[in-house]
């Protein structure tokens, strides 16, 4: 029963890093076909890309809480 958990578990964080990396991609996409894309330096690009990584994290990933949320 270990063995089927482990693989359940593997393809989970498979697919989602999949959709992760399919977000970012679109992300990237839109900047690029936006025109976004004046002259920046190397490094101002780079945060840029960063930046939409991070936002395609924030959509990508689901949020795992423990706990009992009390309003």
């Amino acid at each position: 029963m270990e063995t089927m958990i482990d693989t359940q578990e593997i393809a989970r964080r498979f697919n989602e890093d999949e959709a992760v990396w399919r977000c970012y991609e679109r992300k990237r996409a839109t900047r690029q076909w936006l025109g976004f894309c004046p002259p920046f330096s190397e490094h101002i690009l780079d945060y840029l890309d960063y930046l939409d990584w991070l936002a395609a994290e924030r959509e990508g990933r689901m949020v795992r809480a423990i706990g009992v949320f009390h309003p």
